[in-house]
């Protein structure tokens, strides 16, 4: 599922360039001679990429060069008369410093595997732009290592350096090096023999340096059986300052100090693995933080692990039920960040990928085993580091940074079966890959070939992920407001998986985090909004916005001029409307947005309405105008997503928009029944989430069902309300089907279950006593109307309800009138010859006086 994709590689990248320079005493022609790994060493990568190495040069010498993967240039940096063993190095960004910490011996012939870590280290400050003095730092019996702070990436260069020098003994200090220009091009130290340090932590046990946002995270045991995570900040503008301190729930049981992040020491002993604190802290501009950590192995039948969530407030521990396989089960699991995900990888057993910013429900984590659990090209376990958002080959000299691979996702996520598989490989790909039509594509058709059953409603996961993931790219401030799924909650399980979550306490973060930028005030943000469940809620899928839309329905019955709510609404729907790109609707294969849906109006409307008061809740302090620009995009996205779904399928099918057409309903294939089917699942995915679709996709979709289905069961999806008879339909129907008696059974059978008002503008396209009947309604509907006004008016005491119900209308004498008036036609009449409307309405009026007991008065 995750691959490697080459970042650096000693061999390609840097030998070359050591032949073509004669920077190294081999013969370029004699491939037997070529640096071998213990000649060429990988040592450290800078905020910026540099690549920082060792190799064997002429005559003895050790030098370091820096690879800029950018420009894909080398540089040499320094070069040691002789050979000395580098422990670590860095260089500052202008490239005129370079810290150096190497092993020192006496005897030359020493081998260096043979050394102890007893040997005395030294640590130098070398002025490298150009060569010029040396300051020598510390000379100490243990290893150092050497970390230049870097400013960020857009700030001019320091006008003073700042050096960390991490000590074997737990011991962090932080050294201010100002530096001045002479010459113009000359880079010196500013009075090198007194430079300020000072301690920047002491009698720490674990400690990991995080490049990208220039971090120290360190543990300290600093209460019994709790070792306390803390973190120090680290500015371009000032020193630094220590943001948290937060309290892991464990004792620290390690004895020796493990450095993450500092670079590799090829020098260093490998520890027993069992004594080493497997952990490592992650974190992304989306204000996330991580604590990942293995438990002690000790059951060979299972594997545990946990991550904090420190941006949710959720401890999660995994159980992980061991298959046999060949690997050897290691007790350390190599965990890499990613950016959406964090991926514990143990290799022959198992990779998961664990949603961070969306942690709430298990099944939008990817959970692989078997074959599927693999990452091409690994070597072998314990050859690779996780360095920050890069891993390592030190064996190979190779680096590599991890990203999903789509080909394996998408083959996954079609060959499973599992609903929490399914769906976490098609998260996954809506919203951690690219934009794709191509992969959007794939998943539209995965979605059409898979059975109606099933827990979860894909669809609506597509949908609702491909707007989370357009709106947050517009606008990030809503990432914690709109929703990403449409499920609530799940509750399945996870096949060979135990997820136990606990609560953890924010209150670190409030205290310690307030009125600051970039990451931290993500961060901030984050734990705001965690402790506002509602946030992660659909804000208009519930049963109020059902009801709002029920009494709209109603209302589009009466005059709007009379509702200052509906008229809001309508516009609220044109003006979405008008920003919906129908430009390219030459290159759709399915006509949609072409004829008015006054439901659909009502729908657009009414979820821009709900969705800017819910908006308006939360984000205030942006305005009015940004929350507006906000929803119209979004509406105009979920128009433009289901029309693509639609045209995805009809162009996979072949249909175009000249097979909506009713004349030649014999002429059907079989792909029309399957799109017809896809839309019946698109329409109940929207309606589940009281979403509105296109107008004129109920005409599409009913035209399709007039052509390939019974007449039954055309009709029993009409009595349902899967499909909706529209205006536009029926004109089709009427205006395109001659008068035999087959196509007049269809007429008659469509007609009868037409709603009123559309029959109302459609009856006189039909030559047929239902048109008669439709004439006599409304005439007897408008006369009762306003008879019940006229009597209503005069405070006579009638029933509550409109004498115009069902109950009132048509009354018995009415009735048989009505009936033997349609008995009697045979043809199409002039309207006045249909009904005699005077007769008609001394009917009504007799009838309906009766029935109020008003005959007499």
């Amino acid at each position: 599922m995750l691959i490697l994709n080459p970042y650096f590689d000693i061999e390609d990248d840097v030998v070359p360039w050591l032949l073509k320079c004669r920077l190294t005493p081999l013969d370029e022609n004699d491939l037997s001679t070529r640096p071998s790994r213990k000649e060429l060493q990988v040592v450290n990568v800078e905020k910026n990429g540099s690549v920082l190495y060792t190799w064997k040069g002429m005559k003895g010498t050790t030098c370091i060069g820096a690879y800029d993967p950018h420009n894909k240039q080398n540089k040499l940096l320094y070069v040691f008369d002789k050979e000395v063993p580098v422990i670590s190095c860095s260089v500052n960004m202008e490239k005129t410093l370079l810290a150096v910490s190497f092993l020192q011996f006496t005897r030359r012939d020493l081998p260096f595997e043979t050394l102890r870590p007893v040997s005395r280290c030294l640590t130098l400050l070398l002025e490298i732009h150009p060569v010029n003095s040396t300051k020598v730092l510390k000379a100490v019996d243990s290893h150092v290592r050497v970390q230049f702070v870097y400013p960020t990436s857009d700030a001019k260069p320091f006008p003073e350096n700042h050096l960390l020098v991490i000590s074997e003994d737990g011991c962090i200090e932080h050294i201010l090096i100002p530096v001045v220009i002479e010459e113009g091009y000359r880079a010196t130290v500013h009075n090198p023999d007194r430079l300020h340090k000072d301690i920047v932590v002491e009698d720490i046990l674990w400690a990991q340096w995080d490049t990208q946002g220039q971090r120290l995270f360190y543990i300290a045991e600093k209460e019994e059986n709790n070792a306390l995570l803390m973190c120090i900040q680290f500015y371009p503008d000032r020193n630094y300052e220590k943001l948290l301190s937060f309290p892991l729930g464990f004792s620290l049981t390690v004895t020796k100090l493990w450095l993450i992040n500092f670079g590799y020491n090829s020098f260093q002993q490998q520890e027993n693995s069992l004594e080493l604190l497997n952990l490592h802290v992650f974190t992304n501009r989306a204000g996330t933080m991580s604590v990942c950590y293995s438990h002690p192995v000790q059951n060979l039948g299972e594997f545990t692990y946990s991550v904090i969530l420190l941006h949710y407030g959720w401890k999660k521990t995994f159980i992980v039920s061991l298959e046999e396989s060949d690997h050897y089960l290691t007790s350390k699991p190599t965990f890499i960040n990613i950016g959406y995900y964090v991926a514990v990888y143990m290799p022959g057993y198992f990779l998961h990928l664990i949603n961070t910013q969306h942690p709430n429900l298990a099944c939008h984590s990817l959970f692989l085993s078997g074959k599927d659990a693999k990452v091409s090209p690994w070597n072998q376990q314990h050859h690779i580091l996780s360095l920050s958002d890069l891993l390592l080959d030190y064996q190979f000299g190779k680096m590599y940074k991890a990203d999903l691979d789509p080909k394996l996702l998408m083959s996954f996520m079609h060959d499973n079966k599992l609903d929490c598989h399914q769906l976490a490989a098609m998260h996954c790909a809506v919203l951690y890959l690219q934009n794709n039509s191509e992969t959007e594509a794939q998943i539209i058709h995965w979605m059409c070939g898979l059975p109606v059953s099933g827990s979860i409603d894909l669809i609506q996961e597509f949908i609702c992920g491909t707007l989370y993931k357009k709106a947050i790219s517009e606008a990030k401030i809503v990432d914690k407001l709109l929703p990403y799924s449409s499920l609530v909650n799940w509750d399945g399980e996870i096949p060979g998986v135990t997820c136990r979550t606990e609560i953890i306490s924010l209150s670190v973060f409030k205290d310690t985090i307030q009125n600051l930028k970039g990451f931290w005030a993500e961060l901030n943000r984050n734990v705001e909004f965690v402790t506002n469940l509602e946030c992660f809620h659909n804000p208009w899928h519930n049963n109020s916005s059902r009801r709002i839309k029920a009494r709209l329905y109603s209302e589009m019955k009466v005059d709007e001029k009379a509702n200052q709510h509906y008229r809001n609404i309508l516009e609220n729907a044109k003006t979405i409307l008008s920003k919906v790109d129908t430009c390219s609707s030459e290159q759709k294969a399915v006509p949609l947005f072409q004829d008015e849906d006054g439901h659909q109006m009502v729908l657009i409307g009414l979820m821009v309405e709900k969705l800017k008061e819910y908006l308006m809740k939360y984000l205030q302090h942006i305005g009015k105008k940004k929350i507006d620009v906000i929803v119209n995009n979004y509406a105009v996205n979920l128009l433009e997503c289901t029309w693509q779904i639609i045209d995805k399928i009809w162009k996979k099918y072949n249909l175009n928009a000249h097979i909506l057409c009713l004349a030649n309903r014999e002429k059907v294939n079989s792909a029309e029944l399957v799109v017809f089917r896809m839309m019946a699942r698109v329409l109940e995915a929207a309606e589940g989430l009281v979403l509105p679709l296109p107008p004129g996709y109920h005409t599409v979709h009913i035209t399709l069902g007039a052509r390939c289905l019974p007449l039954y069961t055309l009709l029993h999806y009409i009595d349902l309300g899967v499909l909706h008879p529209t205006e536009r339909f029926v004109t089709k129907l009427f205006e395109e089907l001659d008068n035999s008696e087959m196509n007049e059974r269809f007429k008659f059978s469509i007609g009868t279950r037409i709603p009123e008002i559309i029959g109302q503008k459609i009856c006189h396209l039909w030559d047929h006593p239902v048109s008669s009947s439709c004439f006599a309604r409304i005439h007897v509907k408008t006369l009762l109307t306003e008879l019940y006004t006229h009597q209503k008016s005069r405070d006579f005491s009638i029933k509550e309800q409109a004498p115009f119900e069902s109950e009132f209308l048509p009354l018995t004498c009415l009735t048989r009138v009505l009936t033997e008036v349609e008995e009697q036609a045979l043809n199409r009449l002039e309207e006045s010859k249909n009904v005699d409307a005077k007769f008609v309405e001394e009917i009504a009026l007799k009838q309906t006086l009766t029935f109020l007991g008003l005959e007499n008065k």
